[in-house]
């Protein structure tokens, strides 16, 4: 006997709404009516396992097939099935009840609420609709003695239901594709569908005589059941045409949610431009996304992998997370197994940790700098180099340079260079005073030092080209100049008539004798603020407008330079003294274009009248 009916629902257009607004994917139905397929299949193997089900289970397979010419896609399980009144229940009521109330919901928000309220309707079946214009259902219940049920729905709120006959237990989902849908009538198209969402259904996937799933990805079996080996293979299979990765750690948390996966440290050197989208979200192995910056903190987006947690709140259309309680839970649990696993490899192999320090540097600089707590927890294992290729870790070096790199006000001071080569001079008087240099040199290090200077106690760094030697760590011991305060005076005025440049701001000042004769820096307040305005530190920065440049000039009063200049009469004082601030420029490598030039010509007259 059939049935007609109409489901109790007050507006007509609701199929247009749910096609238009539910999904921004269309290619997702497929997705949708797998996963129920999957579920009928697992439901059934439960209540087997419980001896509810006493029947055969066979072989539990879903099985897609198309055919371009009838214009059908159709989906086959052998789970659960449904009798004519699970459907009415299940597939009319429950469904549209649901989609009535999220049009009635919808007509009051804009599209920007929309996201927030889909997920709470069970309208996954229905994503059928987007690219059928008809969709049938046969099923029939694995319970004894039921009829075989056929359901007819052309996406209006009209259906048909009747008995019929069916061979085998389960369900057939038929759609009938509409013609704006032709691209799903293309065995390579639904192929490539069922790679990217069912690609680990834990119920084996046929489609064209070819199972296309592994129904027990390794983030499902327990560590001790797998090898080194099985984890790079399955690295290998996602990411088929990268480096093998660093180490990796296994997620698997029942409480106070459910959640496991496998996260892989990939190479990433110190590029910040860096891929991210490589964690793949799943809900019970069906593929949800790559947009996981909810679930995990921005910091770790550098990582690849999988996550696996049915606990994740998504809205219907499941491309898009709900920040709640559980999501934030979830973040805080990945951040801290992250911060184990590098200490436990930092504390277990040091050396091992050391020679992966260059790939995962730039990462914990980047967790330490984004969460407090990662950082209390990364202090003890992020590691600093000095120019001799020395790691040491936060409390290793602040011991190591505190007796000798200590002011006059007790500030321990930390020189760094951010290209040893270029800053090779101002590096090697540095070493010459015994102090240590370390590399400070990636694209997030102008942040770090900001931060290591809050965070350790009577710290400061130094830039080792921000002063002169003598005044990067001001000691009591100040060496006496040989000139007198007029000599001084006369000298300056020399260096700043052959300088003639407002933004070198020259000072005589008591160096070594030893020491360069001319000394160009650029104070360390100075090229923060600068570095800060390039990097578009908005807000406060603006006060400063186009900071213009503004280099001290240190003339040594010791050197015998200094004594040539001012015995030298007319214009041979002013040559010699542009002479020494060139030489401070080249070795500054800021001499350029015209005075280049001229410096050359220069160098040569002077060599020719030796």
């Amino acid at each position: 006997m059939q049935e007609k009916g109409s489901i109790s629902i007050h507006t007509e257009n609701i199929f247009p709404i749910i096609k238009k607004f539910l999904y921004s994917d269309h290619e997702i139905f497929l997705r949708e009516l797998v996963s129920n397929a999957v579920d009928a299949s697992q439901k059934l193997k439960s209540l087997g396992q419980l001896g509810e089900f006493k029947g055969e289970l066979g072989e539990l397979k879903v099985t897609v097939s198309v055919d371009k010419e009838a214009r059908t896609i159709t989906i086959s399980d052998r789970g659960l099935g449904m009798t004519a009144e699970e459907i009415k229940k299940y597939i009319n009521q429950i469904a549209f009840s649901g989609a009535t109330e999220f049009v009635e919901q919808y007509k009051e928000k804009d599209a920007a609420t929309k996201d927030q309220i889909i997920g709470q309707f069970g309208l996954g079946f229905y994503s059928a609709f987007m690219v059928a214009k008809e969709v049938e259902i046969f099923s029939q219940s694995y319970k004894e003695g039921t009829e075989a049920a056929h359901w007819v729905c052309d996406g209006s709120t009209e259906f048909s239901l009747e008995t019929t006959e069916k061979a085998d237990r389960g369900t057939d989902v038929v759609l009938h594709v509409a013609e704006d849908s032709d691209e799903f009538l293309e065995p390579q198209r639904l192929k490539g569908i069922l790679t990217k969402y069912c690609k680990f259904l834990p119920i084996p996937i046929e489609f064209k005589g070819e199972v296309i799933n592994q129904t027990q990805p390794i983030w499902t079996k327990q560590p001790s059941e797998l090898t080194d080996e099985d984890y790079t293979k399955f690295y290998q299979e996602l990411y088929p045409f990268s480096e093998p990765p660093l180490f990796w750690i296994h997620l698997n948390v029942d409480y106070p949610f459910n959640l496991t996966g496998i996260l892989y440290f990939p190479k990433v050197k110190d590029e910040l431009q860096f891929q991210r989208n490589k964690i793949q979200l799943y809900s019970r192995q069906v593929f949800i996304t790559d947009e996981v910056k909810d679930v995990v903190p921005e910091f770790l987006m550098l990582l690849h992998g999988v996550i696996d947690s049915p606990d994740i709140p998504l809205n219907v259309s499941r491309s898009f997370l709900q920040a709640d309680a559980a999501v934030r839970k979830i973040n805080q649990y990945i951040t801290k197994k992250v911060a184990d696993k590098l200490s436990e490899l930092f504390r277990k192999d040091r050396a091992g940790y050391e020679q992966k320090w260059s790939d995962i540097g730039l990462f914990v600089k980047y967790g330490m700098l984004s969460d407090e707590k990662f950082y209390d927890k990364a202090k003890d294992f992020a590691l600093v180099q000095n120019v001799a290729g020395k790691l040491f870790t936060l409390p290793e070096y602040q011991e190591f340079v505190q007796a000798n790199q200590k002011d006059k006000n007790e500030q321990t001071v930390v020189l760094y260079t951010t290209d040893a080569e270029a800053q090779h001079g101002f590096v090697q008087a540095a070493q010459d005073r015994g102090y240590d240099v370390l590399e400070l040199n990636g694209p997030l290090d102008s942040h770090f030092i900001g931060q290591l200077e809050q965070k350790l106690e009577k710290t400061t760094f130094k830039r080792v080209d921000a002063d002169t030697v003598g005044k990067l760590i001001e000691k009591d011991d100040a060496t006496e100049s040989v000139l007198s305060e007029d000599d001084k005076t006369k000298l300056a005025e020399v260096f700043k008539q052959a300088i003639s440049n407002e933004q070198m701001h020259v000072q005589v000042e008591a160096l070594s004798p030893q020491d360069a004769p001319v000394v160009i820096t650029l104070p360390e307040f100075m090229r923060r603020m600068k570095d800060m305005q390039r990097a578009g530190g908005g807000g406060g920065m603006q006060m400063f407008g186009s900071l213009p440049d503004s280099y001290t000039v240190s003339v040594n009063a010791n050197h015998p330079v200094a004594q040539r200049v001012l015995s030298a009469e007319g214009e041979a004082g002013n040559k010699l003294a542009r002479q020494a601030f060139d030489l401070a420029l080249l070795a500054q490598g800021m001499l350029k274009g015209e005075a280049l030039t001229a410096f050359v010509k220069r160098s040569a007259d002077l060599l020719a009248a030796e």
